[in-house]
């Protein structure tokens, strides 16, 4: 592929320490590639996402209407960005956008913007609700879940077998474990007015997590997969440090479901493995998680190996270095409050127009 010289937008720069989005970690990971001498343009969805102000790793940044608002709106407001900034490739980072995108290749590639992202029957499938004929593709055990609409599930739900602790999921983002009614009902109530219906329940299996990281290449194979074993979470079960781990088990779950799928872009398998050694499927996520920093920890570069994928090229396979400690971190940045009213009045700027 040679040397990176396009101009790529990344989504997703929320970046906050207990529930960051993923696209400041894919950004950070292609300034740091070797080859990647390209320009990056940051979008976001709040003025005071931190990912906007972080000039090392993006040269502009803009704002863009929330997806749940006006597909035709946010199109047009992406379209006015590609006028101005001229990309050549968009990466997205948040699963509530991908449905959208997916739709939209054609308008986007007739701007000449290249994706590279699962088909609408994919994303389908990964659902939460098809959870148990995920968990078949790959051999795989699955959590008791079950597909919510009405609060009253929690009226009835103990008398069903549901036993608390219990995990609510939003149907894209977002999840809660609740040890009591009370606790369910709040959660089920935040959930569906953020995320819409349905609400996913689901049973909690103790144990320990693993996840896989990889870009499927569409036709069945991934590329170069990364797994991670948690070692410490937020509040809302996001990883705060973890530890780069071969695990054959999750390897072959995740190329079968890759193959049954022929999945396309990015994905993150999250399984738990309980204390009897059997494994659950937790979720599959249509993006890079916001832990794919450790790609380029464990000798290898994901976000690159996407823009390959969109440039016609086959990745080289690169061996993941098990063994490899990540720990996220809290930082703090300065910016001038021009940088904050540029986005805010004019919904975005190029940063070299920003001193310190």
């Amino acid at each position: 592929m040679g040397t990176f010289t396009h101009t790529v937008a990344v989504t997703g720069l929320n970046a906050r320490p207990d529930n960051p989005g993923p696209g400041l970690a894919v950004a950070r990971c292609l300034r740091e590639a070797t080859d990647f001498r390209g320009r990056i343009v940051g979008l976001s969805y709040d003025a005071l996402d931190p990912g906007l102000y972080l000039r090392e790793y993006c040269d502009a940044v803009y704002l863009l209407p929330y997806p749940s608002t006006s597909s035709l709106d946010y199109l047009d407001r992406l379209r006015t960005i590609h006028a101005q900034e001229k990309f050549s490739y968009l990466i997205p980072c948040l699963d509530v956008e991908l449905p959208g995108f997916t739709r939209a290749q054609g308008m986007l590639l007739d701007l000449g913007i290249h994706t590279f992202l699962p088909t609408n029957d994919q994303l389908r499938m990964r659902n939460k609700d098809n959870l148990e004929k995920l968990g078949s593709m790959a051999g795989l055990q699955t959590p008791r879940t079950a597909v919510v609409t009405r609060r009253d599930f929690f009226q009835t739900c103990e008398k069903d077998n549901w036993h608390y602790p219990l995990v609510v999921k939003g149907i894209f983002y977002d999840a809660h474990i609740v040890a009591s009614r009370y606790e369910a009902e709040e959660a089920f109530h935040g959930i569906a007015a953020q995320w819409g219906f349905p609400v996913i329940v689901q049973e909690v299996i103790k144990g320990q997590e693993y996840n896989l990281t990889a870009v499927g290449d569409g036709k069945g194979q991934l590329c170069n997969p990364v797994m991670m074993k948690k070692l410490a979470t937020t509040d809302k079960g996001k990883a705060w440090a973890g530890v780069s781990i071969e695990d054959d088990v999750l390897l072959t779950a995740s190329r079968q479901l890759a193959l049954a799928l022929k999945w396309r872009g990015p994905l993150e398998v999250e399984v738990m493995r309980d204390q009897d050694g059997r494994y659950f499927l937790i979720e599959i996520n249509p993006r890079f998680p916001a832990w794919i920093y450790l790609s380029v920890g464990t000798g290898g570069n994901l976000p690159m190996n996407l823009l390959q994928l969109m440039d016609n090229h086959t990745p080289a396979p690169v061996p993941s270095q098990a063994g490899q400690l990540y720990i996220r971190y809290a930082a703090e940045t300065v910016a001038p409050i021009a940088h904050f009213e540029a986005l805010v009045v004019d919904g975005g700027m190029t940063l070299r127009n920003f001193g310190k």
